[in-house]
């Protein structure tokens, strides 16, 4: 993967820019004056950023992912990993066939549901998951692959499924090792 070096991601115009950061000459960002990006994150390949959006330190986002912040936002914290192919939605509109949708209408034809999303330290996404808006992807969660998010998750969990269903508790240990990661 080649990735813009530090001179390169600076001339952009982000919101902020940590240290140490790769991003992609292959992914399309917009709205760079929205979106930070923290310390040893990486965003890989494919990837589409919109829209208001914060990053947490050491946070990877896996090829082909969608993060779509609007006017909302989108929060990552530290820790967090996307495999390939998440789609994270702030906003959604009315399927019910009472408004008009796309982004061609203008907002007084549609009703479009808005709401931010926050994922918190440790959680992690699998593969082809997606979150919708309003979501609290609560600190440690663990989501199985090809999940569909739609509420407020417990902390250190696993859930699987469309929609995606609790599984089982999620193990604590990597915390000892974010201890000695970050004294080394």
């Amino acid at each position: 993967m080649a990735y813009y070096n530090q001179d390169e991601l600076s001339k952009m115009g982000w919101k902020k820019l940590g240290i140490n950061i790769k991003v992609s000459t292959k992914a399309s960002i917009y709205n760079y004056e929205q979106i930070e990006i923290g310390d040893n994150s990486r965003i890989d390949d494919f990837c589409l950023l919109s829209g208001k959006i914060k990053i947490g330190k050491n946070v990877h986002i896996a090829p082909y992912c969608n993060l779509a912040g609007g006017e909302k936002g989108i929060i990552l914290e530290d820790f967090v990993g996307l495999a390939y192919n998440v789609h994270i939605f702030t906003q959604s509109d009315d399927y019910s066939g009472r408004t008009l949708t796309n982004p061609t209408i203008p907002d007084k034809y549609k009703d479009e549901y808005k709401k931010s999303i926050l994922i918190e330290k440790h959680a992690i996404i699998g593969t082809g998951s997606i979150i919708f808006p309003g979501v609290i992807l609560a600190e440690g969660t663990s989501i199985g692959a090809m999940s569909l998010i739609k509420r407020r998750t417990r902390p250190w969990s696993i859930y699987s499924g469309n929609p995606a269903k609790f599984i089982k508790a999620r193990s604590k240990k990597l915390l000892e090792l974010e201890k000695k990661f970050l004294n080394e």
